[in-house]
C-alpha cells in the first residue's frame, strides 16, 4: 500500500525548499554569493546547479547541495557551521561573533543581537551559513 503522505504529495518539498539527499532533511535554498563567502576555495569552485540548499541536520556532514546533485561537504568550508556543532564555540550569530559559549555565560547578547537586527546592522544573509537571520539560532528566550 502507498503510503498517503507521498501519493497525495505532502511529503514533497515546499517551494524553495529540497531535501538533502545524505540526511533526507528538508532545506531551504540559499544565494549562491552565501555559499562562495563561506567555502575556503571560492575561486576553485564551480557552480553548476541552478539552485542549491543549506542541510543544517547536525549528523549530516554536507554543508550545501545542488538541484544538480552536487555536494559540497563541511570541509570545503572555512566557516564552522554552529547549527552542526554542539561545542561551546559554536557560533549563533555570525554577525557578531556570538558563540553558544558567550550566550550562556551573558544572555543578554541576544539583546543586542535584537538591537543591531533592528538597526539594520547586520549581514546575517551573507555571514550566516544559512543565509537566514541568525537569531533563529539562539535557543528560545526564558519569558
Amino acid at each position: 500500500m502507498e503510503d498517503c503522505c507521498t501519493a497525495s504529495g505532502c511529503d514533497s518539498p515546499r517551494p524553495g525548499k529540497a531535501r538533502c539527499p545524505v540526511s533526507g532533511r528538508e532545506c531551504a535554498s540559499v544565494p549562491v554569493r552565501t555559499l562562495l563567502h563561506h567555502l575556503r576555495r571560492p575561486w576553485a569552485w564551480q557552480a553548476s546547479a541552478s539552485r542549491y540548499y543549506y542541510c543544517d541536520d547536525p549528523a549530516c556532514e554536507i554543508a550545501y547541495f545542488g538541484d544538480d546533485g552536487s555536494l559540497i561537504p563541511q570541509t570545503l568550508l572555512r566557516t564552522r557551521i554552529g547549527a552542526k556543532d554542539a561545542s561551546g564555540d559554536a557560533v549563533l550569530c555570525y554577525c557578531f561573533g556570538v558563540s553558544r559559549a558567550d550566550y550562556a555565560d551573558d544572555p543578554a547578547t541576544r539583546d543586542f543581537v535584537i538591537a543591531q537586527t533592528r538597526a539594520g546592522a547586520c549581514a546575517c544573509e551573507t555571514r550566516n551559513p544559512s543565509g537566514r537571520c541568525c537569531l533563529k539560532d539562539f535557543p528560545a528566550a526564558a519569558d
